[in-house]
Formats: structure tokens, sequence, C-alpha cells
């Protein structure tokens, strides 16, 4: 059976989620829904779907996700019961109506399969299909996964995979870096490496980019500073598992440092940088930082410069 597990926290968009329950046209899954301390009591709409499926609800007294998002998605599979199959679904987060559907009917017809992946819709805060067409052969290796990731040319969540329970006990759950930045992705890569990945295309999960989740665009330095540990923790993670190409890593890198630190002053990105240099240290990571504080000191002086020119023309 299927264990559909949701690390509660946000009330925003969660009677979304819960309806998309409720549409399934297959009942063969239970819900476990743990409530990581939040100030947003969901009891009252759960009650409305109590008749609707079967779920769990287990408030916890610590709110753990502020500290390790990881942790907090480790004790909510921890819920779970007998089922051998587990999804773990955000709270503002959406299925097609005939997800459940479409996994039993693939696993009937598969043998050695631990992970398995539905086409991925990314949605707004209104709801409306921002991006699409995420679809793939079905099946692929973890090498195939990873060749996707540098490429930058798709979304990768949570949301849209079912894992086996063995496959999660054997690798001790979630690998954990700083706010689940890339949590997912490596996790995902190591539940693949035997059996690889068998995507689902008929039937679709709908994942939710908004202003309230981890995954928007983030002001905050702290934030920002863990992001950039935990990006350097996964280019230090893919050294020790994958033979991956000196270019593409730093492409990678770049990509990732020039988005997080689009909006950094000058001197705070070398600060942020140089303590991530000495902490998280991976193969080529000097080359990498060097040549982007240099290229972002070369923006400045040009900047600089220009002010200053068209200042003397005035």
């Amino acid at each position: 059976m299927l264990a559909i597990v949701i690390p509660y926290y946000k009330l925003t968009f969660f009677e979304e989620t819960l309806q998309s329950l409720a549409n399934q046209t297959d009942k063969r899954f239970k819900v476990y829904i743990g409530d990581d301390a939040s100030q947003e009591d969901p009891t009252v709409l759960l009650e409305k779907y109590q008749e609707q499926f079967n779920f769990v609800y287990l408030r916890f007294d610590e709110n753990l996700g502020g500290i390790s998002l990881v942790q907090q998605w480790d004790r909510c599979i921890a819920m779970t019961e007998e089922e051998e199959w587990i999804m773990i679904l955000g709270d503002d987060d959406v299925l097609g109506k005939n997800v459940v559907k479409e996994f039993y009917t693939f696993i009937d017809t598969k043998q050695q399969i631990d992970l398995i992946r539905f086409n991925l819709k990314i949605i707004d805060v209104n709801g409306k299909i921002r991006s699409d067409d995420f679809s793939f052969s079905v099946h692929e290796s973890a090498q195939d996964l990873l060749d996707r990731m540098f490429s930058i040319q798709e979304t990768i969540t949570a949301s849209e995979f079912i894992f086996s329970k063995s496959i999660y006990n054997q690798n001790n759950g979630f690998i954990e870096f700083p706010l689940a930045w890339f949590s997912d992705y490596a996790t995902w890569l190591v539940f693949s490496k035997n059996s690889g990945i068998y995507n689902i295309n008929n039937e679709s999960v709908y994942w939710r980019l908004s202003e309230i989740n981890i995954s928007s665009k983030s002001i905050n330095i702290r934030e920002i500073e863990l992001k950039i540990q935990s990006l350097f923790l996964f280019m230090s993670f893919l050294q020790d598992h994958f033979i991956i190409e000196k270019k593409k890593q730093k492409e990678y890198t770049f990509i990732h440092l020039t988005n997080l630190l689009s909006d950094v002053k000058f001197f705070k990105i070398c600060s942020i940088l140089s303590k991530c240099l000495f902490k998280y240290k991976f193969e080529f990571s000097e080359i990498i930082i060097l040549e982007f504080v240099f290229k972002k000191m070369k923006r400045k002086t040009i900047k600089i410069y220009g002010g200053i020119c068209a200042a003397s023309k005035g």
C-alpha cells in the first residue's frame, strides 16, 4: 500500500492539497500528516475531509523544520505503518486525480523498482501552470538524472517521487543538507543508483512555487549562506559518488552562485564565500570561488568606471 506523507506547516494552500487527495480515483492510500508545531491549526479543515480518505494527524510539540527540514521529513515518515511505498507531498502541492491509480497500474507490470517519478507541472499562487512538459522515457539511470540536474532545464522536487520503504531504510533516510537544499537531489540519485528511475508520464503532480516556500528566491543573508553551504556539500557529495566533468561542475556551481548572490553586496559575497571555502571545501572550489569573485569585481569596476564617465560627460 502507499503512504502519502505530508510535513505540514502552512495552511494557505492546504485545502487544495487535501481536495486533490479526496479526488483520487483510487483510494488505496493512507495519509500521514505531521504538524511541525505550526501556528496555523489545520484541525477544523481536516474535519471536513474526515470521511473522504484515510488519514492520521499528529501535532509535534517541537518545531523541527526550522532546525532541520530533513529531520522533519524523517519523523513524519516514521509515522507510517506497514506501507511498502512512500510519497512526500508538500502542504501546498496538488496531485492529479489519477496519480494513485497510475501508480498501482505501473507497479503491477514491473519487478525491481525503488523509485518512481510522475510528470511535474509547476503552478503559481493562483494554481496557474507556469511550466510543464517534464516528461521522459519510461526508465532512466541515476546518471541520466544527474545529467538533467546539470542541464538545469527542468525542476526536480521531493513531491513528484514515490520510493520504496526498503530503499529508504537501506540508506538511512534522506541525505541532510542545510534547509534540505539539494537534499532531495542527492537522495534521488542514491535511491536510483541500483535500479534507476521509472517515469509515469500520463499523470502529473502539481508543485507550487510561491513566496512562502523555501524554493523562492531569498533576500535573507543567513538563508543565502545556508543554501550556498548546501551547494558546496552537494558538489562534494557528487565528487564522492559520481564521475563528473570539471566544466559541468563549474558551470553548475556558477549558475547557482549567481542566482543566490545576485542581490548581495560585493564585500558580503566575499565574506560568505570565504567562510564556505574553509568549511565546505570540495575539489576545484578554490578556482570556482576565485573566478566568481573576480568576475563580480570586474563587473563592479566597469559599473563604477561607467558611472564616472557618465558624470564627467554631464
